[in-house]
C-alpha cells in the first residue's frame, strides 16, 4: 500500500488575559484567507484527495477545533496525518472575487446542499427572507433534526467557520458541572492559556470600543443592561482587531463591518486555516481531503482499521468510493458527525463492542435567542460589527448569559439583538432506524421552554425598566423566542462513558474521540475554547503513551 505524500509550512498564535464571563456566537461567522486579507505570511493545508489503498499512521475525521489540535500535535511528535473534511477547502474566490458570500445576499457558497437557504432569522419587518439557491456544498449546514435545527459549518475549517468568534473560557467555578471528571487545575493552568494562544484570541481595544460607530449596538445594549443591574462583561474574540480599525478607518476592504459573519468572513477573522492548521502544515506532515466523507470504519484483518470514503463533488454527488487503512483514527466530525456516525457504525456492526453511552448525553448548550424593540432615542446604529464583543451575565441568579449580537442589516433597526446561552438539564440520544437507514436524534421542542424562561430572567426585568417590547418579526409571524435551533452542539460521545478520560473509545484500541460530542451537553459559554483545550489535554496524554 502507497504512504501518503507530505505538504507545507505555517503561523502561530497569540495570548490573552484572563476574563470572567461566558457567551455564544449568534448568526455564525467564517473567515478564511480571501480578498482583502491582512497581509501576513501563512501556509496553507493544500487539498491532497488520498488514492484507495493508501496506508497512513493517523488519520483525522473532521478539520474543526478538536481535529486540528490533535492533526498538529501528533504531526509535531513525528506522526504522519491524514484529514478527512466532508466540506469545501474554501480557497477559490468567486465570480465576485471573493471567497465567501456576504450575508445579506446568499448565494450558491451559503448553504450545505439546499436549494433553498435556512437562515437563523428567517423573517425581517414582516417579510421572509429565504430564497431559492443552487444545490451546492456550501458553508453553513442547518441540519434538521425532530424538534431542532442544528447549524453547523462545512469546509477545512470546520466549526471554526460558523462562530461569531466569542472566545470564552468558563468561569472556574462552573468547570466542575462542565467536566467533572476533568481536573480544572490543570485545564486552567495549562489548557486554557494554550488554546487561547493557539487560536489568537485577543480582546478588543476598549477606548476604540467606546467611540466607533460599528460597536454602537453593543454600547446600547451596556446602558440597558446596567440600567436594570446587570453586569456586563467584555468577551475576547478570534478577529483582528488592527484589521477592524483599519475597515473603520476606510483603509482596507470591508469584512465584519460588511457584516459578514454567517456564511464567511474574507478578512480579519482568524479561523483554523490561519491557526491550528497552518501550523500543521508547517511541519510537512499533514495532509488533507477535502470533499471527502467517512462512511465506514472497521477493524482490519492485519491490525489498525479499514476506513471507507466517499469523494463528492459540490452537488454532492458520489464522485469515487475508496478503501485506506489507518493504524489509528481520530473522530473529529463535531459533535453531530462524530455522533451519529459511531451511532451507526455501532448499530450496523461495523464496530460493535462500542459501549451502550455511545449516541447519548447530547444537548443545545441552551441556545436561544431574541430580539427588543428600543425606543427612538436608542438607535443601535446603521453600521455594526459582525464580531461581537460582550454580554450580559445572569448565569448565578437566572441561569443565563446573554450575548449582544449584531443584527448588520445595513439599516437603523432600534433593535437590540441577542443569543442566550442557558442552563439546561435536559440530553437527548441519538439512534439508528433501520427503516429509513438514518440516525435520529429525540429532542423535544418542549425542552427549550426551560432556555426561555431563563432568558426571560433578563429580557423581562430589562423591558419592563426601559418600558419596551421583545421584537415579535425575526424568527417567524408573531414569534418572540428563537428556540428552534442551536449553534452549540455538545456530547453524544461523552469524555468518560463513551470514552475513558481522554477520549478513547472504549472497545477498541487505537479509536478516539477528541471534538465537542466528549462534553455532555452544556459548557455555559461559547464552547470552542473548551473544546479545544480539552483536545490539548487529551492528545497530550494520548501521543506520550499511545504512539
Amino acid at each position: 500500500m502507497s504512504e501518503l505524500p507530505l505538504p507545507a509550512k505555517g503561523i502561530g498564535g497569540v495570548s490573552r488575559r484572563r476574563f470572567l464571563a461566558g457567551t455564544g456566537s449568534v448568526l455564525g461567522a467564517a473567515a478564511l484567507v480571501g480578498h482583502g486579507t491582512p497581509a501576513h505570511a501563512e501556509t496553507r493545508l493544500v487539498d491532497t484527495p488520498i488514492p484507495t489503498g493508501a496506508h497512513v499512521p493517523a488519520l483525522v475525521i473532521g478539520t474543526g477545533y478538536g481535529g486540528s489540535v490533535a492533526a498538529l500535535r501528533l504531526a509535531r511528535a513525528g506522526v504522519a496525518v491524514h484529514m478527512v473534511e466532508m466540506g469545501m477547502a474554501w480557497d477559490t474566490p468567486g465570480p465576485d472575487g471573493r471567497i465567501f458570500a456576504n450575508t445579506t445576499r446568499p448565494d450558491y457558497r451559503s448553504f450545505w446542499l439546499r436549494t433553498r437557504t435556512k437562515q437563523p432569522l428567517s423573517n425581517f419587518l414582516g417579510f421572509p427572507l429565504d430564497k431559492d439557491v443552487p444545490r451546492h456544498t456550501g458553508i453553513l449546514d442547518a441540519e434538521d433534526f425532530a424538534g431542532i435545527t442544528v447549524y453547523q459549518g462545512r469546509g477545512v475549517g470546520g466549526g471554526s467557520l460558523v462562530n461569531g468568534g466569542m472566545a470564552v473560557t468558563p468561569r472556574r467555578e462552573n468547570f466542575a458541572a462542565i467536566l467533572p471528571t476533568v481536573d480544572a487545575a490543570e485545564m486552567y493552568s495549562t489548557y486554557y492559556p494554550r488554546a487561547n494562544a493557539g487560536l489568537g484570541v485577543t480582546e478588543v481595544d476598549q477606548a476604540w470600543w467606546e467611540s466607533t460607530a460599528c460597536y454602537q449596538y453593543a454600547r446600547v445594549g451596556r446602558k440597558h443592561a446596567q440600567r436594570s443591574g446587570f453586569p456586563f462583561v467584555f468577551v475576547p474574540n478570534v478577529y483582528d482587531w488592527d484589521y477592524m480599525k483599519q475597515e473603520a478607518a476606510g483603509a482596507v476592504p470591508k469584512s465584519a463591518l460588511d457584516g459578514e459573519v454567517i456564511y464567511g468572513n474574507n478578512a480579519g477573522k482568524k479561523t483554523l486555516q490561519k491557526t491550528y492548521l497552518a501550523q500543521a502544515a508547517a511541519t510537512g506532515r499533514v495532509t488533507v481531503s477535502a470533499l471527502h466523507k467517512v462512511t465506514s470504519v472497521t477493524p482490519a484483518a492485519g491490525g489498525g482499521y479499514t476506513v471507507a470514503i466517499d469523494q463528492i463533488d459540490t452537488t454532492g454527488a458520489t464522485l469515487a468510493s475508496k478503501t485506506v487503512t489507518a493504524d489509528k483514527v481520530f473522530f473529529a466530525a463535531g459533535s453531530i458527525g462524530t455522533s451519529k456516525l459511531l451511532t451507526r457504525l455501532k448499530a450496523t456492526g461495523a464496530l460493535p463492542a462500542l459501549n451502550n453511552e455511545i449516541g447519548k448525553g447530547w444537548g443545545d448548550n441552551g441556545n436561544v435567542m431574541c430580539g427588543r424593540a428600543n425606543h427612538m432615542w436608542d438607535p443601535t446604529g446603521k453600521l455594526q460589527s459582525a464580531m461581537p464583543t460582550a454580554g450580559i451575565d445572569n448565569w448565578d441568579a437566572g441561569g443565563a448569559f446573554a450575548e449582544v449580537a449584531p443584527l448588520p442589516t445595513g439599516i437603523e433597526t432600534y433593535a437590540s439583538f441577542y443569543l442566550s446561552i442557558t442552563k439546561t438539564p435536559h440530553r437527548a440520544e441519538f439512534t439508528w432506524n433501520p427503516a429509513t437507514g438514518k440516525v435520529d436524534l429525540s429532542w423535544d421542542r418542549a425542552w427549550k421552554q426551560t432556555s426561555i424562561d431563563a432568558a426571560k430572567t433578563i429580557f423581562d426585568k430589562i423591558n419592563s425598566k426601559e418600558g419596551t417590547i421583545y421584537r415579535t418579526d425575526l424568527f417567524g409571524v408573531y414569534k418572540i423566542w428563537g428556540d428552534h435551533l442551536t449553534y452549540h452542539p455538545l456530547g453524544g460521545a461523552v469524555l468518560g462513558r463513551a470514552t475513558d478520560s481522554h477520549g478513547r473509545l472504549h472497545g477498541y484500541s487505537g479509536l478516539y474521540v477528541i471534538d465537542g460530542s466528549l462534553i455532555p451537553g452544556n459548557a455555559s459559554v461559547n464552547p470552542f475554547v473548551t473544546i479545544t483545550a480539552l483536545a490539548e489535554r487529551n492528545i497530550e496524554r494520548i501521543v506520550a503513551e499511545d504512539f
